[in-house]
């Protein structure tokens, strides 16, 4: 009978991480599988929740060797990851996911314990994979791989985050400097209000001139590049080669597949070479720019009016500490919920946000109280 020797409580406590991680990986994949919203992305996502699975198993079998618990659930992150995806869709959770997987690719290359295993390779291949489906393929050739039309992804998410947080904090400051300069009602809840309008109609009209600009910016870009592919077809094919080549293709390949594009249909030739030398996709052109105006509105407003709705129902102090419970809570959920992209601790980063933001409160109701003191 052999013994083995007691795991030293680092290795454990490494064990139990990598456990956490391939549990929470194949928590969200799984999740990422049931709502792919094509049958071969749900293949793909269900075949990478079993690989995260499998290399569970070997992490359970070292903890439960040692004594030691090895039936950890999805941790919070997980759960609320795999909800998105199986609320929204995958697609709005790959990004973030791909770019987890590049993080931690070379994780296990100095784990004892993953010697003689395909977990290494298998993390670069995660990796690969979730590069191709989000970074590697344009947006558009992943919406028509899933058979669906939307523009969600963690970039969606962060924005959606960060614009509510933004209405939250200005509006909240506005009316906490507003208070400490009057004690009357009517003042802070008209610059609530004015504020909250005055934001969300700033930050609509910023994205959609942003938005507007670029679009029209991508079809003068690719209307030179309609005028270039007339002129100089030669040149243009050339430049397809090189590029080509610059990707590691061969360079007879290259020169094959240029020549094979650029001889073919025209309007398939400027789409290629739209998305391969401008990095343009001609189906997106940045987005919407209605869409993003309205989006960026109604965000700024739904944070904007947190902490007005206390003096909407009442005046005061007590309006004032409500307004002040309210915007905390907001702000620690907002920190929260903008870890799902970043990994961080939910706790902590909720923690900070409502230190950052209750700060900006407490300045502006102290200049607001010298200038109303000054002012009286």
């Amino acid at each position: 009978m052999s013994h083995k020797a007691p795991a030293s409580r680092a290795d454990a406590e490494r064990w139990k991480a990598n456990l956490q991680g391939e549990v929470d990986g194949a928590h969200i994949y799984r999740a990422m599988a049931g709502n792919a919203g094509d049958e071969r992305l749900a293949t793909v996502y269900a075949e990478l929740a079993s690989t995260e699975e499998r290399h569970a198993e070997l992490w359970r079998g070292l903890l439960v060797e040692a004594g030691l618990p090895a039936r950890p659930g999805p941790s919070w992150r997980a759960r609320s990851m795999g909800f998105l995806a199986t609320r929204f869709g995958a697609n709005l959770i790959a990004p973030t996911m791909a770019a987890e997987e590049r993080r931690s690719r070379a994780m296990y290359d100095d784990q004892p314990e993953a010697a003689g295993t395909s977990l290494a390779a298998d993390e670069y291949s995660h990796a690969r994979v979730l590069h191709q489906l989000t970074g590697g393929l344009s947006g558009a050739m992943l919406r028509r791989f899933e058979g669906r039309h939307q523009q969600i992804g963690g970039n969606a998410l962060r924005a959606a985050v960060l614009g509510a947080n933004d209405g939250l904090v200005s509006n909240f400051s506005l009316l906490m400097g507003v208070a400490g300069a009057t004690a009357t009602h009517e003042p802070i809840l008209i610059a609530g209000v004015a504020g909250m309008l005055a934001g969300s109609l700033s930050m609509a009209l910023g994205e959609w001139l942003s938005v507007q600009s670029s679009r029209e910016l991508y079809e003068n870009q690719i209307a030179t590049e309609r005028e270039e592919l007339e002129a100089f077809p030669a040149e243009e094919e050339n430049e397809l080669r090189l590029i080509y080549e610059a990707k590691g293709m061969a360079a007879e390949d290259a020169a094959r597949l240029a020549h094979r594009v650029m001889t073919g249909d025209r309007e398939i030739a400027l789409d290629t070479m739209a998305r391969e030398e401008l990095g343009i996709d001609p189906d997106e052109l940045g987005g919407s720019a209605w869409v993003a105006a309205i989006t960026s509105f109604t965000l700024f407003g739904i944070g904007a009016a947190v902490p007005l709705l206390p003096f909407i129902f009442g005046s005061g102090t007590p309006a004032i500490i409500a307004s002040t419970i309210l915007a905390g809570l907001a702000l620690f959920g907002l920190g929260a919920a903008i870890t799902l992209l970043t990994g961080k601790h939910p706790i902590q980063a909720g923690l900070r946000q409502v230190g950052f933001g209750l700060a900006a409160a407490a300045v502006t109701f102290g200049i607001g109280s010298l200038l109303g003191t000054t002012i009286g």
